[in-house]
């Protein structure tokens, strides 16, 4: 397993606003289902490409979606719009969406977002009743699977 929590720090210390969604979010929440990559939402301005940069420059971040790996540390060039990132490191693949299917933008996000302590940074984590939504919003059976677990894991919490 990659060592994820590498990447969540190195977000925290360059400054970039984001929650943790997806399967890292569900495990936070008590979910069984493993995950070897980190997706996060946040805004993709100019300004967080750039610490995006800074924060994995020395982790050779490649586009793992392009035909050539191309590098993040090139492309997309400055000023050029993109809505989200899908990139392997050296220490693990994270992608970082703009909005999340059945929930919206970062603002979205951030608004019900738990604040937690993580790897000795301060992170958002979406909260479990927008993981839920977006698992089921997403539609594929695995995301099926784990929306009815974290329901479970929501009512379980509902009782004590």
């Amino acid at each position: 397993m990659k060592p994820l929590h590498l990447l969540l720090q190195r977000f925290a210390d360059a400054g970039l606003e984001f929650v943790v969604v997806g399967g890292f979010a569900g495990v936070l929440h008590g979910s069984s289902y493993v995950t070897d990559d980190l997706d996060i939402c946040a805004v993709l301005s100019g300004e967080n490409i750039e610490k995006l940069r800074t924060a994995l420059a020395d982790l050779h971040p490649v586009h793992r979606i392009t035909h050539k790996k191309l590098s993040f540390l090139e492309h997309p060039p400055a000023g050029q719009q993109v809505a989200n990132l899908y990139l392997e490191t050296d220490a693990g693949v994270v992608d970082v969406l703009s909005s999340i299917l059945g929930l919206g933008g970062f603002e979205a996000l951030r608004r019900n977002a738990m604040e937690i302590s993580l790897f000795g940074r301060r992170c958002r984590v979406i909260s479990l009743e927008d993981l839920i939504k977006a698992k089921e919003a997403m539609g594929r059976e695995k995301d099926i699977l784990t929306a009815k677990e974290l329901r479970a894991i929501a009512a379980k919490r509902k009782q004590s």
